[in-house]
């Protein structure tokens, strides 16, 4: 993958031309608080216009937020946006047909986004692994290109070139199976279940018992495969979006970082956009990042960067720009800004944009990850709060390594006690439900799973669910629509009683 300098960039393509969409509730209220605008327009370190993010506050939430029963021009493209991405990794890369991704990953999404789809004209060119959405208004139509490792890309509102150049391409879409044996690859699969874990496993797809429209199903024991299922349309090689699953992937990748470069994550994250003395955010440490508890301001209740997922907006235009709330480390609170934030800091360690845009693959390729992209924006900051696009199996293979605390066919890929401090608490913790570690929820008897269990997971019931003294991992793929959720405790619960 090409990171392309700013220079460049500025040359090819048309800056937002409005403000970033307030976020709106989405999550448990008690603790999910969100990340939205953009004010710092830097992608290397801007001396002192870094320092003034600080006194430049947001505008006002009311002058931000957009009332459901009108659609502004900002509105309609970051709707535009939102379509063309689905359509880009589900049909370019997934192999679904665009009525299959019309029916399911584009149902029941954000209220406000969900009435404008319709309207808005796509066009998919699969030779050129492109996707074009025009919206009302005199800007051209919203585009997302396929490139190697990093899956689709978003070009900003208004933006009209590609960002890769129409190549002969490494291989073909879908990714076909590995033909090397489990885990590194696909030979050797055929769970059969017993009758009751199959039974379990068929009632996760009914939509009533455990509620949402689930998509796929592995249960893994021991590192084999011993159920797995998948809804019409799905299969073991037809990847979707993690979501927020992706930041425990941050989490991961971030281990990595700080075996191979040294870093400490007690220390300040180095964010080269708060690097003005006089900036108080440059306190804020690394860990303090992965555990949400940064101290940062946002201007709404949720867990919604639509600006930067849909918009087009970078991560150092929007996540570097808010101001401090509270003193960091005194609060917990759920925000795609902090793991975006630690991403930053990592890429500004390493100093070398060819070694950052290699960074997710040190993590997939050993992992025989082969169907996993992280996505970036336009100007190459992986978004790794939410934009990894994989498979069922490939999450397994994930789970599988968490679960061998970090050590993958014998080596050692993330530092000794990364994976007990991912899955300790520590600090500030959400005001109910399910603990947070760093970048992992923690689950044990509250929740009806034994003591020691942790899950990554994410919107529209996206979850990896570990249990370490079954020797268990539990990947549940979904589509769920707003409001319905998948009750994975339960469901894991129900897997464990039929292995007993």
């Amino acid at each position: 993958m090409r990171l392309f300098g700013e220079a460049r960039l500025r040359r090819a393509f048309v800056s937002p031309l409005a403000a970033p969409l307030a976020e709106q509730p989405q999550k448990r209220r008690a603790v999910a608080r969100p990340a939205a605008c953009a004010l710092s327009p830097a992608l290397i370190p801007c001396g002192l216009a870094a320092g003034l993010a600080v006194t430049h506050a947001a505008a006002p939430a009311a002058a931000q937020v957009i009332a459901a029963d009108r659609s502004t021009a900002y509105e309609h493209g970051i709707a535009a946006g939102y379509k063309a991405l689905a359509l880009c990794e589900g049909v370019i890369v997934a192999g679904r047909s665009e009525a299959q991704v019309e029916a399911v990953e584009l149902r029941g999404i954000y209220p406000e986004y969900q009435p404008l789809l319709p309207r808005l004209k796509a066009t998919v060119d699969r030779r050129a692994r492109s996707v074009l959405v025009s919206f009302p208004g005199d800007l051209p139509p919203r585009r997302a290109d396929w490139a190697p490792e990093v899956g689709c890309v978003l070009a900003p509102i208004g933006g009209t070139a590609r960002l890769w150049p129409v190549v002969a391409w490494p291989g073909p879409l879908p990714v076909p199976a590995d033909a090397r044996p489990w885990p590194m690859g696909d030979r050797g699969i055929n769970p059969r279940p017993a009758p009751a874990l199959a039974a379990t496993v068929a009632r996760a797809f009914d939509g009533a018992s455990y509620q949402g429209q689930t998509v796929g199903v592995i249960v893994m024991r021991d590192g084999r495969i011993i159920a797995e299922q998948y809804a019409n349309g799905f299969g073991p090689f037809v990847s979707n979006r993690t979501w927020s699953v992706a930041k425990s992937i941050a989490g991961t990748l971030v281990g990595m970082a700080v075996q191979e470069l040294g870093l400490d994550p007690k220390k300040p994250a180095a964010i080269p956009e708060w690097r003005v003395a006089a900036d108080p955010r440059r306190a804020i440490t690394l860990d303090q990042l992965l555990r949400m508890s940064s101290g940062l301001h946002s201007d709404h209740y949720g867990n919604r960067t639509d600006a930067i997922y849909f918009g087009g907006t970078t991560v150092t235009e929007q996540a570097v720009s808010w101001p401090l709330e509270v003193r960091p480390g005194t609060r917990f609170r759920y925000a795609n800004n902090d793991i975006m934030l630690a991403a930053r800091a990592v890429r500004a360690a390493m100093n070398n944009d060819a070694r950052y845009a290699a960074w997710p693959q040190r993590l997939f390729r050993p992992l025989g990850m082969q169907h996993t992209t992280a996505g970036t924006d336009w100007q190459g900051n992986f978004i790794l709060s939410s934009q990894v696009y994989t498979t069922a199996r490939d999450l397994a293979r994930l789970g599988q390594f968490w679960l061998q605390d970090g050590v993958w066919q014998g080596k050692r890929l993330l530092p000794a006690g990364w994976m007990r401090y991912m899955t300790t608490p520590a600090g500030p913790q959400p005001a109910d439900g399910p603990g947070y570690g760093a970048t992992m929820w923690l689950f044990g008897p509250a929740q009806g799973l034994p003591a020691g269990s942790y899950s990554a997971q994410g919107n529209r019931g996206q979850y990896v669910m570990v249990v370490p003294s079954e020797k268990l991992v539990v990947v549940r793929r979904g589509e769920d629509p707003a409001g319905s959720r998948f009750d994975i405790a339960r469901f894991t619960a129900d897997v464990i009683r039929n292995l007993r």
